[in-house]
Formats: structure tokens, sequence, C-alpha cells
């Protein structure tokens, strides 16, 4: 069995009613108009243009600190060359030579032995005149000053053992130099130096006094 509802009645608008609802919409739209034309229009700034961007230059890096107190260079002396000391008076008597060994004793022949030369024996010079003709005649001048000396001399004898030159060792008075170097040229005489069988020249230092007393 269908059951009919009765159907709602519309509400209908009067004519005032809908004048005041389009007249509240027409102000609104006015007053949002209005508002968007009221608001000050912000100013545009002009665009901004690079051309380059210049870097800061690299820092210069700092000197070394100058060394105010350089290394001392090294200072080289020039050596000086070696003067040999004059032989010892006497004879120089070289070592003994070694033994050879001898022919081996056994079975089959031994070593031959490497045959060593000789030595050479040197002697060096020897007074060779009396004791009355040593001593130098003392110099006048200083015989009556009173004067001694102790002179300190290095003769030179050569081949034939005759004194060729006598030179002073340290200072020596030039009065007493003179009469001792002007008597061991004229009366001196030595046996010469020996080198094995042959003469040879020499040097040798001698002391000579002089003594008021003797």
């Amino acid at each position: 069995m269908l059951a009919y509802a009765p159907r709602a009645q519309r509400r209908r608008l009067n004519p005032p009613a809908l004048v005041l609802i389009v007249a509240a919409h027409a102000a609104a739209l006015v007053a949002v108009m209005s508002a968007r034309m009221n608001v000050p229009e912000i100013p545009k700034e002009p665009p901004i243009f690079v051309d380059s961007i210049k870097l800061p230059p690299e820092p210069t890096p700092p000197k070394p600190p100058e060394n105010t107190n350089p290394a001392p260079k090294p200072v080289y002396s020039t050596p000086q060359p070696l003067v040999p000391l004059p032989p010892l008076p006497g004879p120089v008597v070289e070592p003994l030579p070694q033994p050879q060994p001898g022919p081996a004793v056994g079975i089959g022949t031994g070593p031959v032995p490497i045959p060593v030369p000789a030595p050479i024996v040197r002697k060096g010079p020897r007074f060779a005149i009396s004791p009355d003709a040593v001593r130098p005649p003392y110099p006048d001048a200083m015989r009556a000053a009173e004067k001694e000396a102790v002179l300190r001399l290095k003769l030179s004898i050569d081949e034939r053992g005759r004194v060729v030159a006598v030179e002073p060792v340290g200072k020596a008075e030039p009065a007493f130099l003179a009469a001792a170097r002007r008597h061991i040229l004229r009366a001196w005489r030595y046996s010469p130096a020996m080198e094995g069988d042959r003469a040879i020249a020499s040097t040798t230092v001698i002391t000579l006094e002089f003594r008021l007393d003797s």
C-alpha cells in the first residue's frame, strides 16, 4: 500500500529582502575595489648588473729573516816547510841484519832464500886536530871588558873534512862570533862523515865557551 507524505512548502522571499541582499553584496564589492585602489604601489628597484668580481690579491709570503750574524769563514793557514834538524855528531849504526833461514832438511827441495843486501853503515864526522889547536883566540876588546860568552855553532863540513861554513844557532856576540868563525875555518879539521865506503858532506852543532879563567 503506497503512502504519500505531504510536500513541504517552499519559503518565498519578498522583494524588499531581495533588494537588501543585492545591495549588501554590491556594497561589499565596492569596498573591496576601493581597498585595492587605495593600496600604495611598491616602487620597483632597478635591477643590479654585475660586470665582474675582482678577487683580492693573494698575500705576499713574508721574506725569511736575514742572518745578521753569519757563520765565520774558516781561515786556513799556509803550511810552513819543515826544516830538517842537523844530524847529531858521532857514528850512525844501522840495525843488524836478520839471520836468513838455512836450507830445508827433508824430502824434496825447500824455498830458495832471497838475498838481502847488507845495510849501509853511516858514520858522522870526527874531530881530527890536536887539543892545542881547538881554542880560538880571545877577542881583546871582550877580554878588556871582562865579558864571557857561550856560543852554539852549526858547522858545515865537506867530503875532505874541511869546515866550509860556520853559522850561529841563536844569539851570539858579534866579536866572539867573528873570532870563532875565523879560527874554525882556518884551523879545524874533521875526519869526514862516511856512508859505507864513501865520504860525504855533513853538518854538526858544537858548543864553544869563552871563559876568562881558562
